[in-house]
């Protein structure tokens, strides 16, 4: 059997991305002889058979972070071969690559659309340079047998800005814990739901991310605004630094009654209980994981066509916002949403629309592919 080393600055924060990396890393260990995880900073809970080397960065600067862990890899790879480095974050080496991050250089040209001093700051920033350096190095290696993608929107980036194998790319999108969300979508009842959480017995949306900037609340609110009726209610679960300036921004709009600020919350799952409908309006995600988990919850879901999971909605389960900068339109769709309401009908038709995407099945595509 092989040896594989993966690659994943930062395990502890338990965001989407190092939970797939560590359930990615429990799927490899069925199939590899050993599995090594390099990372920086608090090592995860793992089982015993798992080799982690965790790397104390020198810098406090993100530009210079990425360097340092790159660094940290290649002379452990260096004294340590593996039959197959598969990367999980921005490195310049590797056998095979997951682009969880998705393409920098697109998501710098969508957010580039915000006006001149976004796209000064960028020019300035380090960081955005460093990592676009190793993107180019990691998407023109002639030596990287495989990348995987999460949506066919990010293989077309990476073909867009590199010179890079098309061949060479696997599309699988992210997985969902279908069957553990089996019983709390079985104990769904909407209005002791919102009850709970105090909320009233009307249509309710559901906003969930952080950075409300970039994952675009600001047209969601807009839109809101402009909707006939104001029987709806919007919970807005994430963190933002600028979280006082958005609900000023809702209060504004004459919307106060109408939105909740909850900031970031572990309970996520009761809000899908009493929403109808998730929105992500986002400039740019991969593939935003909510996405699947709502549908697994049974929501009806409204996603930006810069949303990677927007691959995933048909008719039945979803619908695209073609441009978040048309407020009109954007508050058609949103119209519309409201005259589907979750029923235990629905729901567990758009629930059995995702049924194929469980974590299981995602996790060995990926798995049976590494080779």
């Amino acid at each position: 059997m092989a040896r594989i080393t993966l690659l994943k600055s930062t395990l502890s924060q338990l965001g989407g991305l190092e939970k797939y990396a560590i359930r990615l890393s429990l799927a490899f260990q069925k199939k590899f002889e050993s599995v090594t995880l390099l990372t920086t900073g608090e090592i995860p809970s793992l089982p015993p058979s798992f080799a982690i080397h965790s790397h104390s960065f020198h810098s406090h600067l993100s530009f210079r972070k990425i360097g340092e862990f790159d660094r940290f890899c290649q002379s452990f790879l260096s004294k340590h071969p593996s039959d197959i480095v598969f990367g999980l974050d921005r490195n310049s080496k590797q056998t095979h690559l997951r682009a969880g991050n998705g393409v920098h250089a697109a998501y710098l040209a969508t957010r580039r659309q915000e006006g001149l001093i976004k796209s000064a700051s960028f020019c300035l920033n380090p960081l955005h340079h460093r990592i676009l350096q190793m993107e180019r190095q990691a998407f023109e290696d002639p030596n990287i047998r495989t990348f995987f993608t999460n949506s066919h929107m990010v293989k077309k980036e990476i073909l867009t800005y590199y010179k890079t194998d098309p061949d060479k790319i696997q599309v699988v999108h992210n997985g969902v814990e279908w069957h553990e969300m089996e019983k709390p979508f079985q104990e769904t009842d909407k209005n002791a739901a919102a009850e709970t959480l105090g909320l009233p017995h009307c249509f309710h949306f559901l906003f969930v991310g952080n950075n409300f900037e970039r994952k675009g609340l600001r047209s969601l609110l807009l839109a809101l605004a402009r909707l006939p009726s104001k029987d709806f209610h919007l919970s807005v679960v994430g963190k933002d630094k600028n979280q006082a300036a958005f609900a000023a921004f809702a209060k504004q709009l004459h919307l106060e009654k109408q939105v909740t600020f909850w900031g970031p919350r572990k309970d996520v799952l009761s809000f899908y209980q009493v929403a109808d409908a998730l929105v992500i309006p986002s400039r740019y995600d991969p593939f935003a994981n909510v996405t699947v988990e709502a549908l697994a919850m049974g929501l009806f879901v409204i996603s930006s066509s810069y949303n990677g999971g927007h691959e995933i909605l048909t008719q039945e389960n979803g619908i695209v916002i073609p441009d978040i900068a048309d407020i009109s339109s954007f508050t058609e769709i949103l119209s519309i949403a409201m005259n589907r309401p979750k029923t235990h009908v629905s729901a567990l038709k758009i629930r059995n629309s995702v049924r194929h995407l469980d974590f299981a099945n995602q996790l060995d595509l990926i798995v049976s592919a590494t080779k």
